[in-house]
């Protein structure tokens, strides 16, 4: 189809971060161990929530697209974490990989043209197409990234 590598270029920079948006990896970059459970003064989650709200959405989605048996987690305390900061010591490190290797997998069915990006998820025919669902993903990652962002500037955690 002409226009198709174009368009998987576009899902997979989306997916990535790139042009206008930062990348996953600058924005989750040496936060102090002790500030990823502190709440800002006004906030509403901590840099840690956000972290996993981020990764439990995103592998949410890559199921819902490649595993027919997959049920999601009860909206919306299923997609947070109840704890505000990580519960060990090796949990965000954890949590930052886990994202990393959902991500890539997105990524591996984005850049596969095997894939259908135009046609709805297979076990779902009547729901929406993989690549809304991939835009989806990219959307609300770019989101969520701001919103740490600004936790780390609050918290005196990121460049000026």
């Amino acid at each position: 189809m002409p226009g198709d590598k174009a368009l998987r270029d576009d899902v997979l920079l989306l997916l990535r971060g790139g042009r206008a948006h930062i990348s996953f990896e600058e924005a989750v970059a040496n936060l102090p161990e002790d500030l990823r459970g502190k709440k800002p003064r006004r906030a509403p989650y901590t840099p840690w929530q956000q972290l996993e709200h981020m990764r439990i959405a995103q592998w949410d989605i890559l199921e819902y697209i490649r595993n027919p048996q997959h049920i999601s987690p009860e909206w919306p305390e299923g997609y947070w974490p109840g704890e505000a900061a990580p519960p060990a010591r090796n949990a965000w490190a954890k949590s930052v990989k886990a994202f990393q290797a959902d991500r890539q997998a997105l990524q591996d069915l984005a850049a596969d043209s095997s894939t259908d990006l135009l046609a709805q998820v297979p076990h779902d025919p009547k729901g929406p197409t993989i690549l809304h669902e991939m835009l989806l993903v990219a959307d609300h990652n770019a989101y969520h990234l701001g919103q740490l962002i600004v936790l780390r500037r609050l918290l005196g955690a990121w460049r000026e």
